[in-house]
């Protein structure tokens, strides 16, 4: 089996930790003064590129549902960790609807959780900077409008 592998730079090993560890709904495998790991097996990786972002390298990260109520357990285990984020019903994106939940690392990385409703013919009806409470600037996807990023 291969596993994907993201690495991310950060500036507060404690509080990503505590963020990470109540997205996974895991703690770390390794856990080191300068460094965590997390080896999971859920979720698998969802890996996709594009080119329409404004901007090149990392657009945001996120966590696949299977279900409806996958993504709403998802969302409580990151409300019980004292995480909140912005919810978009039935949005239009990366050629799919999809209801999701979006939220903010300690960093500012956006990280989408997110149920697919069904396939769509068109890139995406989200790119629209007249959506009300959000925010297309640099993004491939419009990720609404979200509360500052986690901290603790």
């Amino acid at each position: 089996m291969a596993r994907m592998h993201i690495h991310i730079a950060v500036d507060d090993l404690e509080a990503n930790i505590r963020f990470y560890s109540a997205l996974f709904g895991a703690e770390p495998n390794v856990i080191k003064s300068d460094y965590a790991k997390w080896k999971l097996a859920d979720p698998a990786v969802n890996f996709a590129i594009s080119d329409r972002g404004r901007t090149p390298g990392l657009d945001h990260v996120g966590i696949q549902a299977d279900s409806d109520e996958g993504l709403a357990a998802l969302r409580a285990r990151l409300e019980a960790g004292d995480i909140s984020g912005a919810e978009q019903q039935s949005a239009g994106c990366c050629y799919a609807r999809s209801d999701k939940y979006w939220l903010q690392d300690p960093q500012g990385i956006p990280w989408e959780a997110f149920h697919t409703l069904e396939s769509i013919p068109t890139f995406g009806d989200d790119q629209e900077p007249a959506l009300a409470n959000q925010d297309c600037a640099g993004s491939a996807c419009c990720v609404p409008m979200m509360p500052v990023p986690f901290t603790r």
